[in-house]
């Protein structure tokens, strides 16, 4: 009895290498820390009625936040221990099959468990605030996105010490990820943890469309939404359109895996090209899908920092729906090595050139709202200027790469690794962490700290370059991807080299960060946003105290003009005012257990799929459905109302100091 335990135990657990066991400490203790801090404080309480049950947007917001910083973490963890592996010739730090894990989950870490859900979390703080809401259109739904995202980052993250994570890149072609040449469960932990998350993702972009289209203030045409709004919504008509993609493809490869089946084999009729085509079909509309809200972001923020509004209006949103529909005629460059014909060729190294033409008309825009602008070097502001020639390279050499033939040479180089991390380090998490700056105390109601922010800042910059321009030459010399060592004699140690040192600099600027966001809660009452408007802003969430009260607004405005707050600080100066209607009771909505709940099933399914367990699988399906049913019979005491005299005790509170 006791040898099979620890036979099952050696093949369940991870073991034979020090930096697993390291993990499993760290695992532990952070545990038992968080357990005991809970306890201590008595707080068990609190955490499961504030945050574990919350449909509040702005706390749902919170957590999308607080898991991409997470995740952030460890995908960055999973970045630098690439980078010293390969800083010089013949370093043994990882051998090859832990290093294809590592860069198969990082990839996998930062697009899908760390854009993706910070991007998800400044939708939920900002857009119902822009747009004059009191919350979402599905506030129930929108917490379960969020928990089903949750648990499955916290599925596919437990590959890396339990059963083994998966190895065959972030997106897992065929024939590597099908079960003759991956045995394990790594796959599957990728395939289940991401579905998991997916169907969050999925859930996420219906709610914000519904919320955008239904809930807008009176008077808020859509010539008078934000630009990040219209980001926002141009992103999830892609997430509706390409998700079901990813969906389906995973679901085909699990049953290769899982069934027998041979969709994607090279015997009984299937093709790994089918999968190749499908993945792309969802990958690349992905990269729109994180970069659009970026391009509001900066909208929203060089307009406030230039003091002007923003240049070219109308041509930001028709560029920005021009991308979203372009972005799904472009995914076949992603292989033009693989023979696909002249014909087809041609097609889709065209639509990635034109691509190329709204993303600059919105990079004239953006400089010319700057232009004579009183601009502000606030941390918000720098990112987003930052941004600017690290996206001109990444427009230029994604140009380079569109030209079929040059892709021949290009394409498996490390020249290609420096063109998608100067789009999605230099376009995505730039402009992400300029939005987390800018909205900041929106959330808390203080503002973070200037001189470590400018710190962090320089630091994340210098080391943007210092990594990733020699990148490019590398692969021009011929350096492959998903090389996990080298010789001397090729001539590649001195940029690699220069390569990892500009990598550590951005964890440095990562940890300045941190540095920041603690010394920001230690001076809170130093930094604490008594006005609401901190930054002289244009939009409506600006005309609220910070943080923003529970139900946002006590009376839903009325929209006269684009830039409505702006325009009515305006008119205030001059000494007309608006006459506010009374103060009403607000109908909220009730906290839920339901969507955590449910999550935990969906964990425990996946769970089970992972391993083929169906003592597992089945009683998480059947506590899926369970939660559905309640959902759907029982759940009649869903909301409430705020009474108009609390509301007004509230508004005076909050107010008082304003």
């Amino acid at each position: 009895m006791l040898d099979k335990i620890k036979e099952f135990a050696s093949t369940f657990f991870v073991t034979g290498d020090p930096m697993i066991y390291g993990a499993d400490v760290s695992i532990a203790l952070a545990t038992i820390g968080i357990v005991f801090v809970l306890t201590y404080f008595k707080k068990w309480g609190w955490l499961w009625k504030n945050w574990l049950t919350t449909v509040d947007h702005k706390k749902v917001g919170i957590m999308y936040i607080l898991a991409s910083i997470l995740m952030l973490f460890r995908g960055g963890v999973d970045a630098l221990l690439m980078r010293i592996q390969l800083a010089s010739p013949n370093v043994t730090l990882l051998h090859p099959e832990h290093y294809n894990q590592i860069f198969t989950t990082h990839g996998t870490i930062m697009i899908l468990f760390m854009a993706m859900p910070l991007m998800f979390g400044l939708f939920n703080i900002a857009v119902p605030l822009q747009i004059g809401a009191r919350d979402v259109a599905f506030p129930f739904l929108n917490a379960l996105s969020f928990w089903l995202f949750f648990m499955g980052a916290m599925l596919f993250n437990l590959s890396f010490v339990i059963g083994g994570s998966p190895d065959a890149g972030w997106l897992s072609y065929p024939p590597l990820s099908e079960l003759q040449f991956s045995p394990g469960v790594g796959e599957n932990f990728y395939i289940w943890g991401i579905q998991i998350s997916g169907i969050g993702s999925l859930a996420t972009g219906i709610n914000f469309i519904v919320t955008i289209i239904k809930m807008r203030a009176p008077g808020m045409t859509w010539m008078k939404m934000p630009v990040f709004t219209w980001s926002v919504f141009s992103s999830c008509v892609i997430i509706i359109f390409a998700f079901p993609i990813l969906t389906i493809t995973l679901a085909l490869l699990f049953l290769d895996r899982f069934g027998g089946g041979h969709f994607f084999t090279l015997d009984l009729g299937g093709n790994p090209m089918m999968y190749i085509n499908l993945i792309w079909m969802w990958g690349h509309p992905e990269v729109y899908i994180v970069v659009l809200p970026a391009f509001g972001i900066y909208s929203e923020v060089i307009s406030v920092f230039s003091k002007k509004k923003l240049f070219g209006y109308k041509s930001m949103v028709y560029a920005m729906f021009i991308i979203a529909i372009l972005s799904f005629f472009t995914w076949a460059h992603h292989f033009f090595t693989m023979g696909s014909g002249a014909d087809v060729n041609a097609f889709f190294a065209i639509s990635t050139m034109v691509i190329a033409i709204p993303t600059g008309v919105k990079v004239f825009n953006w400089l010319f709202t700057m232009y004579r602008g009183k601009i502000e070097f606030k941390t918000p502001m720098m990112w987003s200027i930052a941004f600017i020639p690290n996206f001109l390279i990444a427009g230029l050499t994604g140009v380079m790469l569109s030209v079929a033939p040059a892709d021949f040479q290009f394409h498996n180089s490390y020249f290609l690794i420096a063109h998608f991390h100067s789009a999605l380090i230099g376009g995505v998490v730039f402009g992400y962490l300029a939005g987390l700056y800018y909205w900041w105390p929106k959330m808390f109601g203080f503002t973070l700290p200037e001189t470590p922010g400018k710190w962090a800042f320089w630091f994340w910059n210098i080391g943007f370059y210092v990594c990733f321009i020699p990148q490019y030459s590398l692969g021009l010399m011929g350096m492959t991807r998903r090389l996990s060592t080298y010789g001397w004699d090729t001539g590649w140690q001195p940029l690699n080299f220069v390569s990892t040192i500009g990598a550590f600099l951005m964890g440095i600027g990562f940890l300045f960060q941190v540095l920041q966001i603690l010394l920001g809660i230690k001076n809170f009452r130093k930094l604490k946003d008594t006005t609401g408007d901190p930054w002289n802003g244009h939009t409506l969430e600006w005309s609220i105290p910070s943080p923003a009260p529970e139900y946002n607004f006590a009376t839903i405005p009325q929209v006269e003009e684009r830039d409505d707050w702006w325009a009515e600080k305006d008119k205030r100066a001059k000494g007309i005012f608006r006459k506010q209607p009374p103060i009403e009771a607000i109908h909220m909505p009730k906290n839920s257990a339901i969507p955590f709940i449910m999550s935990v099933f969906f964990f425990i399914a996946g769970f089970g799929f992972v391993f083929g367990w169906s003592f597992f699988y089945i009683p998480g399906l059947i506590g899926v459905a369970i939660c559905m049913i309640c959902r759907s019979f029982f759940s009649y005491d869903a909301d409430y109302y705020i009474p108009a005299d609390e509301v007004k005790r509230t508004e005076a509170a909050i107010r008082g100091s304003v």
